[in-house]
């Protein structure tokens, strides 16, 4: 499978999925400014206090909706790179029982509110399924939020015949999984995944003959660092 050709950006732009939130949040907090300001003075110290608390508020709300645009430029061919940033939480031997219903080797990334929430695709290869789960929105970190969270799980098989299942998870705060592929579509490190609002974690399942490269603790960037190799 070759991969297209890229060429290669530093910049960073935000993602789509913020366009309508970003706008909207600044409307409300613009409104709510000249109320408070018409109901207290605007030049009263309580003013300005909330427009500097909205407005710390909103630089928030605009990082985490960051988009940076990166390209891996090492070797791709049994390379799982990690496919968001944020804090390996597990790394251990699960029973995975919605897809392979067996023994896998799992790697879990807990994203919080200050990283970056686009996902990225782990590894070259073809979608085999899409599927979304409705669920619950417990905390993103819990174990059981894998299988009781609301989620999305995505089978990428390589050319080689390899699956790898991605599981991205709503956290506590979440109320929308974005997956951008669709089943039957080639796919490639580089390409974005999906997106998930405000607090998450993504799963890899990968089988037992991976040779996992990241520990409990370790911080990723998406797209840039090696979690694993298949062989």
């Amino acid at each position: 499978m070759v991969r297209p050709l890229k060429k290669i950006k530093k910049n960073i732009r935000l993602h789509s999925e913020g366009t309508t939130t970003l706008i909207l949040f600044g409307i409300c907090a613009a409104l709510f400014c000249l109320l408070f300001g018409y109901v207290f003075s605007f030049q009263s110290p309580l003013f300005w206090m909330a427009v500097a608390i909205l407005g710390a508020v909103y630089l928030v709300v605009i990082n985490f909706f960051r988009c940076p645009i990166r390209i891996y430029e090492g070797e791709t061919e049994d390379m799982v790179l990690a496919p968001a940033d944020g804090k390996v939480v597990v790394v251990e031997e699960v029973e995975e029982n919605e897809y392979f219903h067996d023994r896998r080797l799992m790697v879990s990334i807990f994203m919080s509110l200050f990283n970056v929430h686009a996902n990225w695709i782990p590894i070259d290869g073809t979608i085999k399924m899409v599927r979304h789960h409705n669920g619950r929105f417990s905390a993103a970190w819990l174990p059981k939020a894998s299988l009781d969270n609301e989620r999305s799980t995505i089978v990428i098989e390589t050319e080689d015949g390899t699956e790898v299942l991605v599981r991205q998870v709503a956290g506590a705060m979440a109320r929308r999984i974005v997956t951008y592929p669709a089943e039957g579509e080639a796919c490639f490190i580089d390409e974005h995944l999906g997106f998930i609002k405000f607090g998450s974690r993504v799963d890899v399942y990968l089988p037992l003959t991976a040779k996992p490269l990241v520990g409990e603790g370790q911080r990723t960037t998406g797209n840039q660092t090696v979690i694993a190799t298949l062989k």
